[in-house]
């Protein structure tokens, strides 16, 4: 089991098999509220449906192509947090994240986030970092504002939520910016 620790109460964690069932109780019981803003909720209708997700998250991070790795509050899964990708050519990735309703206003993901950024330039040496949200999102917005992040524009469209686009702001910091915070 490998645990990326973050704080006294705040780590992250490489999920496995085992974590299945915490995770699909947590989306669950999340299920409404993730669901507005995230695109594969009503695919995950059962724990089986995570075993084969869990597999491609564990070699995304073998191939060293980013990871997706369970947020740790108080030794319990709320959320998750990750790199969609790493382009080593250009330098770059983007940050995804997620974290249950009951488990927000206590900086957990704003912490989160910021391991990832330290992690992302002062580690593997990338240039840029990207967060895209949902316009209406504040809470996912307020994220990438709150650690100086530039927000770049509005993509259309961006992304499909069950019956309906929905447009994405595209926030970005460089390396250069992060050295002078």
């Amino acid at each position: 089991m490998f645990i990326f620790p973050i704080e006294d109460n705040l780590s992250l964690k490489l999920l496995e098999k085992k974590d299945i069932p915490e995770l699909f109780a947590l989306v669950d019981q999340s299920r409404k509220y993730l669901r507005e803003w995230l695109p594969w909720v009503d695919s995950m209708e059962k724990e089986e449906d995570y075993e084969p997700v869990i597999e491609l998250w564990r070699k995304q991070f073998c191939d060293e192509n980013g990871f997706q790795a369970g947020i740790l509050y108080q030794d319990k899964l709320v959320g998750m947090i990750g790199y969609h990708y790493i382009d080593y050519a250009s330098k770059k990735t983007s940050i995804g994240y997620w974290l249950s309703e009951h488990n927000q206003g206590k900086g957990i993901m704003t912490k989160a986030t910021q391991t990832l950024v330290d992690y992302a330039f002062n580690v593997l040496h990338l240039n840029r970092i990207e967060i895209q949200c949902g316009t209406g999102n504040r809470k996912s917005a307020a994220i990438p504002e709150r650690l100086g992040f530039v927000k770049e524009g509005t993509i259309r469209d961006a992304e499909y939520l069950y019956d309906h686009f929905h447009d994405c702001y595209l926030y970005s910091l460089l390396k250069r910016e992060y050295e002078i915070m």
